[in-house]
């Protein structure tokens, strides 16, 4: 499961024109605000799965419902239309939502790589304390939202759990690696497992994992260590937390990337290669059925939009599920905008 999103509308029966949002306050809650009569409410549902193309739309269903009330007191019609206007209107209800959440809280496992680097970033630029977990520790450079980040050296196999979690809303692991097959499997899928586990025990209610795009390659392809160890950690994501795990699915992710004090400049190659194939994905798309067509046909999506895809999921408790690279970059422009 990758997305869902709804869309309903309420209209008196007498006429077909006449048209609303619909208010997600029932009007068991309000009483007072509704004089009696019959009503149709038309919803509207659609979803979609990573390798499915398009949405699957669901027909509209018309339920019929007779609402009685007995008066209207001044009050309550201000708090319903202060309420209503907040629902319907997105930009609004986002950051009226964002004033009534609680403190937020977030634990970045490999907080210290480029990925995870760049989450903390993202994160304390939107006002989230950050928790860094990493065997290496504080990063090296200076820049200065490093300051703003709690960095803890350590192991996932053995952290204290109790300690590193407290008070945390959020996990997000960006863990993984190459290697041997018995590495990968441990880096990509145990080590996952372990801290699934360890945040479901301790409550934290939301879990977004780091994974792969599996590129279309043959599935005899796909038995390697590191796919397999990351296709085991997203099912105890989505196992554990059905209704809150979130697992994105890049394909290469380039930005500057430093390693051991040099800075590798992958965005010179990543992001005009992101904007050619973009631009050409209506041509290419008939070959998209072509196995391992998406090692040249993926395109290649940036670290900051990784990074504020999963800053959008902390916050947005709608996202959950299995994210593609598409709708990674939709996610992140939903932020920035």
């Amino acid at each position: 499961m990758t997305s869902l999103s709804c869309a309903a509308a309420l209209s008196t029966v007498p006429s077909q024109n006449s048209r609303v949002l619909f208010s997600p306050f029932r009007a068991s809650n309000f009483p007072q605000l509704f004089h009696s009569r019959s009503c149709v409410a038309g919803v509207k549902c659609s979803y979609a799965e990573a390798g499915i193309k398009k949405d699957v739309n669901v027909g509209t269903i018309d339920v019929v419902a007779d609402v009685k009330t007995e008066r209207v007191w001044p009050g309550d019609i201000f708090i319903f239309c202060v309420l209503s206007y907040l629902r319907c209107n997105s930009s609004c209800f986002g950051n009226y939502m964002s004033l009534t959440h609680n403190h937020c809280q977030i634990v970045v496992l490999g907080g210290s790589g480029f990925v995870g680097s760049a989450i903390c970033k993202a994160a304390v630029s939107k006002g989230i304390e950050v928790i860094s977990l990493s065997r290496s520790g504080r990063p090296s450079y200076t820049d200065s939202w490093v300051d703003q980040v709690t960095w803890v050296t350590g192991d996932v196999f053995y952290a204290n759990w109790e300690e590193v979690l407290n008070g945390a809303t959020a996990v997000v692991s960006t863990l993984g690696g190459f290697g041997s097959e018995e590495q990968m499997q441990r880096i990509n899928g145990e080590a996952n497992v372990v801290a699934v586990n360890a945040a479901k025990e301790f409550g934290i209610p939301k879990f977004i994992l780091i994974s792969v795009h599996d590129y279309n390659l043959p599935s005899f392809l796909l038995t390697s260590g590191y796919f397999t160890g990351k296709r085991k950690a997203e099912s105890e994501v989505l196992s554990k937390y059905p209704m809150s795990g979130v697992v994105f699915r890049p394909g290469f992710i380039y930005g500057k990337r430093k390693v051991d004090g040099y800075e590798i400049p992958l965005d010179l190659i990543g992001e005009p290669l992101e904007r050619f194939l973009l631009a050409t994905e209506n041509f290419t798309k008939p070959l998209n059925s072509l196995p391992a067509s998406d090692l040249l046909l993926a395109p290649p999506v940036s670290v900051y939009d990784v990074a504020f895809a999963v800053v959008n999921a902390v916050i947005d408790d709608d996202y959950f599920g299995i994210f593609t690279i598409e709708q990674i970059r939709e996610a992140a422009a939903a932020l920035k905008a």
